[in-house]
């Protein structure tokens, strides 16, 4: 029996998570912007926001100021 490992392919990101996201944000607006009124627009809006929060929660946990709790 031959072992097949599979090895996860791996790239340098060119871009800090916080732009990334911000970029993914922007374009689903702009995807939203094109729908008319409705559910599809919605969910697009709503995952923009998430990566708007998410991108916030990385720069606040990744920032100096930040302790452990004592």
């Amino acid at each position: 029996m031959g072992c097949d490992m599979k090895h996860r392919r791996r790239f340098k990101q060119t871009e800090t998570l916080q732009e990334r996201l911000a970029r993914f944000a922007a374009e689903l607006r702009e995807r939203a912007q094109a729908l008319p009124p409705g559910v599809e627009r919605d969910q697009l809006l709503k995952t923009a926001r998430n990566a708007d929060t998410t991108a916030h929660l990385d720069d606040w946990m990744t920032s100096p100021g930040l302790r452990p709790p004592t």
